[in-house]
């Protein structure tokens, strides 16, 4: 247990704080002039983001990634959380800190959160980039929900489960074995690994993310009816070799939205903010002021 608390340790808030809600909120800021915001995906936290908030705050952006309810230093609270009402949440801390309209870069899960927000706050959404995002509940990978995230969330239980989990081998291995089937088929960066067994498999972590997971499909399905109506402009970036589907939701919101740009990135695979991050601040500039930005990304809407 104390090599545990070791590892912790390492691992501290590097950002800032704030209440929203009555829940506390840790996010990072860097930089000044139009606001970009970062919405990370299941694993891990606002750290996914923080070479691509560094990058964005040198290219004239002030740039804000949110640990998310749950995830790495900010609270959960009692509430039920959804995509939407994470939004809500998002929203809420942008007016506190006085931003009045921002380009949302949503990852992974938080690709419905993110269109969601656009659809809830049209008037203060600058655009959306889509960076290896799930927008739809068919051809989610817990489409019908995991036994892992089942068992987890049910009472008494589930406590036993993450305890043992946190405490033990057992969840160093199931760390390891995530992080290399989320990076595949590219590899995680070094401590990636360690980072993820210190921060993402406390208990409370664990659990936000399991929630996560089950309120995902009934949201998707929800919001996913109108996406047809989000007007601002949209860039969505995907890696040629990801394994988890969203490559084809991507060619699905294309068909719903066809204003959106899709770039793809050979041989690349799920986790472009941590590996690409370079991509994914090309993909905002594109969405900026759209230029052409040459990178080795490729536009597969230039291949049919």
């Amino acid at each position: 247990m104390l090599w545990r608390r070791k590892k912790e340790r390492t691992y501290r808030a590097s950002g800032y704080t704030m209440f929203v809600d009555g829940i506390k909120i840790h996010y990072l800021r860097a930089g000044e002039g139009r606001t970009v915001v970062f919405l990370h995906g299941g694993l891990l936290c606002a750290d996914d983001f923080k070479d691509c908030v560094q990058i964005a705050a040198r290219r004239g952006y002030t740039a804000i990634a949110f640990d998310r309810p749950g995830y790495g230093f900010s609270e959960s609270g009692s509430k039920a959380w959804t995509p939407e009402s994470q939004a809500a949440l998002i929203n809420e801390a942008l007016k506190q800190l006085n931003i009045k309209k921002a380009i949302l870069v949503a990852h992974s899960w938080s690709g419905t959160m993110a269109l969601s927000y656009a659809l809830q706050y049209s008037a203060e959404t600058d655009g959306i980039v889509l960076v290896a995002a799930a927008m739809y509940k068919e051809g989610y990978p817990a489409e019908h929900g995991d036994w892992l995230s089942k068992i987890v969330t049910t009472p008494v239980i589930g406590q036993l489960l993450m305890q043992t989990l946190y405490r033990t081998v057992l969840g160093h291995s199931l760390a390891k074995n995530m992080v290399k089937a989320t990076f595949a088929p590219e590899k995680a960066p070094p401590g990636y690994a360690e980072k993820t067994m210190a921060l993402g498999f406390r208990p409370a972590h664990f659990l936000a993310n399991r929630k996560d997971v089950l309120a995902f499909p009934s949201s998707a399905q929800k919001w996913s009816r109108s996406y047809r109506d989000v007007r601002m402009p949209v860039q969505i970036l995907i890696g040629e070799n990801d394994p988890f589907g969203v490559n084809d939701q991507a060619l699905r919101v294309k068909g719903t939205i066809p204003h959106a740009e899709i770039h793809q990135l050979p041989h690349a695979g799920h986790m472009i903010p941590q590996l690409h991050p370079m991509e994914v601040l090309n993909a905002i500039e594109r969405l900026s002021f759209g230029e052409k930005i040459i990178t080795q990304s490729e536009n597969i809407e230039g291949r049919k």
